[in-house]
């Protein structure tokens, strides 16, 4: 049998950091299961084999996020994106994305990988010109994340792949399926040697758990904390018996 009296001042200091802990510690869990989705998706979706356009569009395309998909068409050139602040190598560039037309007229972005600025995204070698067969990675739009800087689009600044907008001001009409993803080159090598593709990132970590037992065990030391201040001023009671007795 336990009986507690809880004194004011460490119960108020006390029930709100216990509750913070805990809810931190929660929230890690379901960000782990979260995380553990997206490794399973991107294993099985590059474990499958390349598709088709029309196979990606037959369902949602979301659901083959990091597959590969070919496609053929011609590059939109003079209409390219740039990503800000993307790194290869410990050198900061930028990487290009170029509205495609397939040869059924239909328009997606295809990121076709990293460049180190916008001079090398233009020239006239970097410039595939003609038909071409291309394979690329399903990703998502991107959203703003919290603090991130926002994209000027008057300046071709852009830090998320805003595929509604890009498609767009490429003079693609609206389209809710091809406005939800774009695709992103794979490694094969560019004329010139950029633009530099394979730049998707498909090893994620997940440590989420460790962070859920960190928060866990700071709310464990905190309540022993707790139970031990009240057993020392003698306002807990086990089984009757008092540290003041």
């Amino acid at each position: 049998m336990i009986r507690l009296r809880p004194a004011f001042w460490p119960t108020l200091v006390s029930l709100p950091i216990l509750v913070l802990s805990l809810g931190l510690g929660l929230w890690q869990m379901e960000r782990r299961a979260w995380k553990g989705e997206i490794l399973d998706r991107i294993a099985t979706n590059q474990a499958a084999a390349p598709m088709t356009l029309d196979q990606l569009l037959a369902g949602n395309p979301l659901r083959h996020e990091y597959g590969r998909v070919r496609v053929a068409g011609t590059f939109e050139h003079g209409h390219e994106f740039f990503l800000a602040a993307r790194s290869l190598k410990n050198k900061v560039g930028l990487q290009v994305i170029v509205p495609l037309k397939t040869d059924d007229g239909r328009v997606i972005l295809f990121d076709r990988g990293w460049v180190p600025d916008r001079a090398a995204a233009t020239q006239a070698i970097t410039r595939t010109t003609g038909r071409v067969e291309v394979t690329g990675l399903v990703r998502r739009s991107q959203i703003r994340a919290r603090f991130a800087p926002e994209n000027v689009p008057e300046k071709n600044v852009w830090f998320q792949a805003d595929v509604p907008l890009m498609r767009k001001l490429a003079g693609a009409p609206p389209d809710p399926k091809l406005d939800t993803f774009f695709l992103e080159a794979d490694a094969t090598p560019n004329p010139g040697g950029v633009p530099v593709g394979g730049q998707t990132r498909l090893e994620i970590p997940n440590d989420h758990l460790q962070y859920a037992i960190t928060w866990f065990l700071i709310a464990l030391a905190l309540a022993g904390v707790y139970l031990a201040y009240h057993w020392e001023n003698g306002r807990l009671e086990i089984n009757g018996r008092r540290k003041s007795q």
